[in-house]
């Protein structure tokens, strides 16, 4: 009888199977017990979508791979950037700063590709993600709390995305400068927000104290191009900043005595504000006013908005609303912010929400317009006549003191309801009558054979 050969390794296999077997369990119990509760204290972002992670998701993580898999997907993700994919981007920002919190970059591009990519038909972004941006920002920030850059992305959204409540600006500024690797180009936004904010002494001490700095290094090496220019550009912006603030009467204001002295922002210039807004088509708002300063650079914010939109306050909202990086935004709700350029001291846009029914949708009974124009981001030669607070400025309809701390500031607002919005039921396209909205002090550029219903909106709403 013959007998089969086998070979040495085929003799050894149920030994070399037992010990890979017992490798994997041991890897599995090293993982489980040892490096996963450690990743979870240390790594994990505190985020609800973590908990819904799939199961291959979560075994690629226990695995170690957790890296690895983040780095194949962000280069799958490039691709879709290429092709104007957004939406099929998210997922992967989200999956990838969840399997590695420590992709600084990951989450600076999704910050920027949240707040700013998602648009309508008219590149206005969609303001309903802002809240998610922030939030994620935060995460990254709190991940990676060693480098200044998740700082200042959060304070940039802040100070140049959403344009308003400048403390948070600059909260998010100063931690990053607290950081050794923060760029020296970089920390001279801190001074700007810090007027937008108010804080003008504290913005006139920041500089001083950059200056110092960069003479200092100038000194160490005067043959040293850049130093030499970063010193002369903050001494330049230093001496303008002071000048300006002689002339607009801040150190007077302080002193107490800028009632007695001639400065630029004396007296009071009346801006002469005015609007109408009239509903030409479903959807679609035709907008025109009055405003009776002839140097351009004036942007006056619009808003249309459900009257009950949650966080909402009087020409903007309360952003900071959520700590979660949402995938979609609220469902069923109308938010639009747009700028309204002024020329020839007046503005005409029409305004088409109709070809966006997703992200206005229009849903509910109600909606507010609104009219905003704040000095505090306007333009320097703006502010030269307006002042940082508007104190230089005033209007005899819609000068407002109230919506925002020790600023006065223009505000108009105005209610639409949702039939004359999608030009249904009374106001139909049809019967005749066109809703029109205006404002006190409106005045016609040119004579208008427009049949409608004119709805004057009382002084100082």
């Amino acid at each position: 009888m013959s007998m089969q050969y086998q070979s040495p390794i085929a003799r050894r296999a149920p030994l070399i199977y037992g010990i890979m077997v017992a490798c994997l369990a041991l890897q599995g119990l090293w993982h489980s017990a040892i490096l996963f509760p450690q990743w979870k204290k240390n790594y994990a972002p505190v985020s609800k979508v973590a908990a819904g992670l799939s199961p291959d998701q979560f075994l690629i993580s226990l695995a170690g791979f957790r890296e690895l898999i983040a780095g194949i997907l962000w280069v799958r993700a490039d691709s879709f950037f290429d092709q104007g994919n957004y939406d099929a981007i998210l997922p992967i920002i989200r999956l990838v700063t969840i399997l590695d919190p420590k992709q600084i970059d990951v989450y600076a591009t999704g910050m920027w590709h949240i707040g700013y990519n998602f648009t309508d038909e008219d590149s206005r972004s969609d303001r309903r993600y802002v809240p998610s941006a922030l939030a994620l920002g935060k995460e990254g920030a709190k991940n990676n709390d060693y480098t200044y850059e998740l700082f200042f992305e959060t304070g940039w959204l802040w100070y140049h995305k959403i344009d308003d409540d400048y403390g948070q600006a600059v909260k998010w500024f100063e931690e990053a400068t607290k950081r050794k690797d923060m760029l020296e180009a970089r920390r001279n936004l801190l001074s700007m927000a810090y007027q937008r904010d108010g804080q003008v002494e504290k913005q006139v001490e920041y500089m001083e104290g950059l200056l110092k700095k960069a003479e200092a290094r100038y000194k160490e090496d005067e043959t040293n191009f850049q130093s030499r220019q970063n010193k002369d550009t903050i001494e330049n912006n230093l001496d303008n900043h002071l000048m300006r603030l002689v002339q607009r009467g801040y150190f007077a204001q302080q002193r107490g005595d800028y009632a007695q002295g001639s400065y630029d922002t004396k007296p009071p210039f009346d801006v002469g504000f005015s609007a109408r807004v009239t509903v030409i088509d479903s959807k679609v708002l035709r907008v025109q006013g009055t405003w009776n300063v002839r140097p351009v650079g004036t942007r006056v914010r619009f808003i249309v908005r459900d009257a009950d939109y949650p966080g909402a306050v009087p020409g903007g909202m309360a952003w900071d609303s959520s700590s979660e990086v949402a995938l979609d935004p609220p469902k069923g709700i109308t938010f639009l912010q747009d700028q309204l350029f002024v020329r020839d001291m007046r503005f005409n846009r029409d305004i088409d929400m109709s070809r966006d029914p997703t992200m206005y949708p229009f849903a509910k009974d109600e909606y507010i317009i609104e009219f905003y124009y704040n000095p505090r981001s306007a333009p320097a030669h703006m502010q030269d006549k307006f002042g940082f607070s508007g104190e230089g400025m005033t209007d005899k309809n819609h000068l407002n003191l109230d919506i925002r701390k020790d600023q006065r500031v223009i505000f108009a607002t105005m209610k639409l309801t949702k039939e004359q919005i999608l030009r249904q039921g009374d106001w139909d396209i049809e019967g005749g009558r066109t809703p029109v909205l205006q404002t006190a002090g409106y005045k016609e550029r040119t004579t208008s054979d427009l049949r409608g219903d004119i709805m004057k909106v009382p002084t100082g709403q």
